[in-house]
């Protein structure tokens, strides 16, 4: 079965509140059983637009990639992710 992974390019708007969303994923992304692969460090956008946060999350499945950005608990936390960021956002089915 092939992976799926969250994709996703963040610019934090509100470094004071956004830990408030990292706090309130954590449900969704225990209960998923997510695998940060990136979480935040260096960067450099030498194409294209730039953020100033980047992740890739894996997941057992693509289905289950979607059924954790669906679910209840991360969709709570999704709030927070909007109030605090803009995002370019992907979900993708692994190679």
């Amino acid at each position: 079965m092939k992976k799926g992974y969250w994709m996703a390019m963040v610019s934090v708007l509100d470094e004071e509140n956004y830990p408030q969303y990292i706090a309130a994923n954590k449900a969704a992304f225990d209960k998923y059983g997510a695998k940060f692969l990136v979480r935040g460090g260096q960067a450099s956008s030498p194409e294209g637009f730039g953020a100033n946060r980047h992740v890739v999350i894996e997941f057992e499945s693509y289905e289950t990639a979607l059924a954790c950005y669906h679910s209840p608990e991360y969709q709570a936390a999704l709030k927070l992710r909007r109030a605090f960021s803009a995002s370019h956002f992907a979900i993708v089915e692994g190679a």
